[in-house]
């Protein structure tokens, strides 16, 4: 719990749950399983824990802020009771002033509880409100789900789409392969363009249905942490591409431990030209090759290496070397391992904060 976050998206954290099980690849390198067990000592995170002192600390907040609700566990795990759930709700509906940022992997049970008139005269009586939100959903509350892949984008975004929510959103992260948001394959074989909205035909192309919504806003990033998957640029281009084309907003939270680098660093001609006249000395140009292994790449990366374990193809020769080739960057990227820090958040030369505009809905909230 904290009224100050690192998060690039939120500025504040609230857990009045911890603890969580793994349901899918984007889990496995878990950051807050880490965190929890490693620098809190709270024994195993499987084990779903509520607190009664952090579920209402919101109410002490009066400085408005946006709040990621549960960055260490899951709202609507199996484990935490729906008359829980109702008590974070009526939180949130007691502190309007406060935006809060729900994110879910646990799309069917999100769905249900949020579709459902008894849950809201639920949250409605707890918070002591007049009566249950007309809408069925909290002005406040933006709801979104993870889809590190393709897969998973097909299984949670329809739901998404489905659940009344002031802003809908679907976090990208860590990515972990390409995700086409703009082509989601449904069960009746119809496609699903979840940023404009619109269901297609598979064969004629043709838009023949709306879906009940679209997505506001679209969060990328890659994986930070000791087992960290890199993520391909060219799948964070093209889901910032689709994005911003549909006119949705688009944020760009970090590389992760892996990104790109410079494939070729070569040594300055004069350089190896005094090094040519005297081979005695070989200070500058040992100085130079440690200068150009700093920042060149050191590995390879196929567009595909989610189809192979994610497993990057480490260069043989260095970025200075002449024997070095060329590398077709339509299906493959120059990386190496920065760290999360140095490896930043910039992507094609600049930040991406983009944030939707909530009091602009973008489509009919259900």
């Amino acid at each position: 719990m904290s009224e100050h976050s690192t998060i690039e998206w939120t500025d504040a954290t609230w857990n009045p749950v911890t603890g969580c099980t793994k349901v899918s690849p984007g889990c496995d390198h878990c950051y807050a399983e880490r965190f929890t067990e490693r620098f809190r000592g709270q024994g195993s995170f499987a084990r779903v824990t509520r607190s009664e002192e952090r579920l209402y600390q919101p109410l002490r907040w009066r400085r408005p802020r946006r709040v990621f609700v549960n960055s260490t566990s899951d709202l609507f795990h199996d484990d935490i009771p729906t008359a829980f759930i109702v008590r974070v709700f009526s939180v949130m509906a007691r502190t309007p002033q406060h935006t809060y940022q729900l994110l879910t992997k646990r799309h069917g049970r999100m769905r249900a509880l949020l579709a459902s008139a008894s849950f809201w005269t639920e949250v409605a009586s707890v918070a002591r409100l007049r009566s249950a939100p007309a809408t069925r959903y909290l002005p406040n509350v933006w709801i979104g789900v993870s889809a590190e892949d393709q897969q998973r984008a097909e299984l949670r975004i329809p739901a998404l789409l489905e659940t009344p929510a002031a802003v809908r959103f679907v976090s990208a992260e860590p990515l972990l392969g390409p995700v086409h948001l703009t082509v989601l394959r449904m069960r009746n074989g119809a496609h699903l363009d979840a940023l404009a909205g619109d269901v297609i035909h598979p064969s004629t192309g043709e838009i023949y249905a709306a879906a009940p919504a679209c997505l506001d806003w679209v969060i990328v990033g890659g994986e930070s942490g000791p087992k960290a998957r890199p993520m391909h640029p060219l799948w964070a281009r093209d889901l910032r591409d689709q994005t911003t084309s549909r006119g949705r907003a688009f944020f760009f939270k970090q590389w992760g431990e892996w990104a790109p680098a410079q494939h070729s660093v070569k040594i300055d001609p004069e350089i190896i030209a005094r090094y040519a006249a005297h081979r005695q000395d070989t200070t500058e140009i040992d100085a130079a090759k440690r200068a150009s292994e700093a920042v060149g790449a050191t590995h390879g990366y196929a567009v595909w290496a989610h189809r192979h374990g994610w497993e990057p193809h480490r260069y043989t020769h260095k970025p200075w070397s002449g024997e070095r080739g060329h590398v077709d960057e339509s299906t493959h990227a120059s990386i190496r391992r920065w760290g999360k820090r140095r490896a930043g958040r910039e992507l094609d030369g600049r930040t991406w904060d983009d944030m939707p505009a909530s009091h602009l809905p973008s489509a009919a909230r259900v």
